[in-house]
Parts: C-alpha cells; structure tokens; sequence
C-alpha cells in the first residue's frame, strides 16, 4: 500500500506535470497491455528486438554522448556477449538467466581492455582505436571456428523465454529497468562527472578529481549494458554471428541516438522505436529501402540537429530561468519555485 501510494504521489508531481513524461508514461502502459490487444508474433518480434536495441543504444550514449568518448565500434560489447551467452549455453548448459549476466561481465572486461589503451587517446584518434577493436575480434572469431562457428556463427542457443508474449514482457521489464538505472546514473554525482569530463577535462582534472578513474568506469559501465542487450539478442535470435561484431551493428547504435537525441537518455529509446518499425515497413518497398530510410535521416539531421526527442522536449516544455526545473509549456510560473516563466 505504501509503494502504491509513494507511485501515485511521484506519477502525480514529477509525471504527470510535464507532457514529454507524460508521453512517455502513455508509451509503456500501451506496450504493458499491448500482448492483450493482438498476439501477432511479427509484431511483437519487432518490439523484442526494438526493447533489446534501445538498451543497446542508450549504453552507447552513457559512453558517448555523455562522457565524450566516441566509440565506433560499440559492436565489441554487443559481439563478446552474445558469442559468450552462446557457449555458455551450448557448451556448459547454462540457462539464459544465467549466460546473458556472465556475457555481459565479459563485456565489462571488455571494456576495461578498450579503456586502458584509450585513456591516451582522444577525438579522432579515439574513434579510430575502438573502430579496429570489433574488426580484430572478428578475425580471432574466425580463427577457432570450432569454438565460435566461424562465419555460419553458433546457432541453436535456448530461448528467453517458452512463448513470444513471455519473450516480449522478459525484455520489456528489463528494457525499462536498465534504461531507469542507465537514467539515474546520469543523474546522479557520477553522471555530473561525466558530463562534466566531456565539457573539460583538463577542469575536471584541476578540480582533483580522478577522470581515469571516471572514464574507465564508463567503459565498464557502457560495457555492461551493451552486453546484457547482446546476450539477450543471441537467445532471442537464438543465434550468435559475425553480424553482432560487423561496422553495421556499431553504426547503428550511433544513428538511433543521434536520431532521438543525445545525451538524453530517453534519445535513443526514442530513435529505436521509431527507426526500427520504419525500416520493417520499408520492406513493403525493397527496391528504395535504403534510400528512404537515409532520406529519413538527412532531413531529421538537416531540421532537427538536436534530435526528435530533443525538438520535441523544447517545444512542449520549458526551463527555469531561476531553478532550471522543466515545467509545461502551458504554465506562466514554475512548478517549483513559482518563479515567473518567460513567454508563458
């Protein structure tokens, strides 16, 4: 009863107030009770993967969008998991609640590889590093084809889940409880750090902080979600292959971000669940897809450079000048130090 009623009271001041929030609070209760309104495996196939995906991306973003570390070959993390959850599962029997935790530790230390050489890298040269990484993963993937399959990939891996609908809540729950976690993060005095590392690190380093420390820890950290998405991928696909480490999958993450928005968070969700049913109905037309789907983009980049998520938030709502809260864009005083708002 006290949970109920500590939900009803947050929904009520920090939800319902704002209309990007309460959007967004609509989106999940509609993807809650959708399996109610239709059963199409199809569609909820879409929706699986579009759950995975925006964990993917927002991982991304930890790294990227808000500590200032570009990396380009994001699909490490994805690759090392799902190739792992994939032995785990076929060589040692373990179950997926199992493999997907022990694939992403994996990918943790994988991020700390990545993230000890990088620390002496920056801009470009960053980029360029942590591109190489998959391509070199790639090739020692082919080298013991009897371990990881080689170019055919290790396929047979167990399902999440019996059923699609049981598949689709799984990664349903779990997309929003790494996305909070993902989004109380860089909320918190750690995600200050980073946001504050990518603006200045020289600053931050000055102020006696330890940005090694600050930046290696958003590689474990982005490491750890990208790994639980890609070892859930390799049981939902039910396959682990070169595709998971290909440029494509890296390039990916860093399109749907900067489509929804970076260093948001709620970005890449959005520009996941947008981007990915796009491109599945795009195949009514295979014959223009790609060059719809990078049309798409162009004009989304060209008008909205900031990203759709973004627009929108600074259409529908504005900042204190005085406390920076973001209120309504309907409200002439701020909903929490009632200071006058500009334009209201």
């Amino acid at each position: 009863m006290a949970l109920f009623s500590w939900l009803i009271k947050y929904l009520s001041k920090e939800v319902f107030p704002l209309p990007t929030r309460m959007f967004a609070f609509v989106c999940l209760v509609f993807l809650l009770f959708l399996p109610l309104l239709t059963r199409d495996p199809y569609l909820l196939r879409i929706l699986i993967l579009a759950n995975i995906f925006a964990v993917f991306a927002a991982s991304w973003d930890l790294l990227s969008g808000y500590v200032g570390q570009i990396n380009l070959g994001h699909a490490l993390f994805f690759g090392v998991s799902a190739y792992a959850s994939a032995i785990l599962n076929l060589k040692l029997g373990w179950p997926p609640l199992l493999t997907v935790p022990a694939g992403a530790l994996l990918a943790v230390l994988a991020g700390l590889v990545v993230g000890v050489p990088a620390l002496r890298l920056k801009g470009p040269y960053l980029a360029l590093a942590t591109l190489a990484l998959p391509v070199i993963l790639m090739g020692v993937v082919f080298m013991f084809p009897g371990l990881t399959g080689g170019e055919l990939g290790i396929s047979g891996v167990a399902r999440l889940a019996k059923t699609r609908v049981a598949e689709y809540y799984f990664t349903y729950f779990l997309m929003v409880a790494l996305i909070a976690i993902i989004w109380k993060i860089t909320d918190s005095r750690v995600g200050l750090i980073f946001h504050a590392i990518r603006e200045d690190e020289i600053a931050v380093r000055a102020s006696g902080i330890n940005t090694t420390f600050y930046k290696l820890l958003a590689f474990c950290l982005s490491g750890l979600f990208a790994g639980l998405a890609g070892g859930l991928y390799a049981h939902f696909m039910r396959i682990a292959g070169p595709a998971t480490l290909e440029m494509v999958t890296s390039f990916q993450a860093v399109i749907w971000t900067i489509f929804g928005g970076i260093a948001t968070v709620y970005g890449p969700v959005v520009g996941v669940f947008i981007l990915v049913p796009v491109m599945e109905l795009l195949r009514l037309v295979p014959e223009v897809r790609m060059l719809a789907f990078a049309l798409i983009l162009i004009l989304v980049l060209r008008f909205l450079p900031e990203g759709i998520a973004s627009w929108v938030q600074d259409r529908l709502e504005k900042e204190c000048p005085r406390c920076k809260a973001r209120n309504a864009f309907t409200r002439r005083q701020c909903r929490v130090c009632f200071a006058p708002l500009e334009n209201g």
